[in-house]
């Protein structure tokens, strides 16, 4: 993806890749990764690296699903608008299309942008105790290949 100010991002994806929870940002600067990265049943380690100089930080473990149910149950019995509301689903939506156009056509293509809207505050934070990983029964992994 290609941004204002000459700069790019390059991305790598797969649900049907080897089990991995991380994410590496890489600037002119520095770097930052997480690893674990998505996890909900442990802790994110989270490095930064600006020249030389590496620090790292622990997360503790979050069921982050749970708070994620708590608050939009609230704003269905209390009739609020839920943040992140559908804007944020319609970036995505034009994000994903162009992508696929710019397989498609072989070239660039620019993503419209969308409203800025009011962002979630860490005031909005619900913390509701960890839990382990959940065992899978009967699941196999998403791609059509066995393990």
């Amino acid at each position: 993806m290609r941004f204002p100010g000459e700069r790019l991002a390059a991305f790598t994806c797969s649900f049907g890749g080897h089990d991995v929870s991380r994410y590496t940002l890489t600037g002119s600067k520095g770097a930052l990764r997480a690893d674990p990265a998505y996890e909900y049943a442990k802790g994110i380690r989270l490095e930064t690296t600006v020249g030389e100089k590496t620090n790292a930080r622990v997360f503790e473990k979050q069921d982050q699903f749970a708070a994620e149910l708590m608050y939009f149950s609230d704003c269905v019995l209390k009739e609020k608008e839920p943040e992140p509301d559908g804007f944020e689903g319609l970036a995505d939506v034009r994000i994903i299309e162009a992508i696929y156009e710019s397989i498609r056509t072989r070239r660039t293509v620019p993503v419209r942008g969308v409203p800025v809207r009011k962002r979630p505050s860490e005031g909005q934070e619900i913390h509701r105790p960890s839990h382990g990983k959940p065992e899978v029964v009967h699941a196999g992994p998403p791609s059509r290949q066995a393990a």
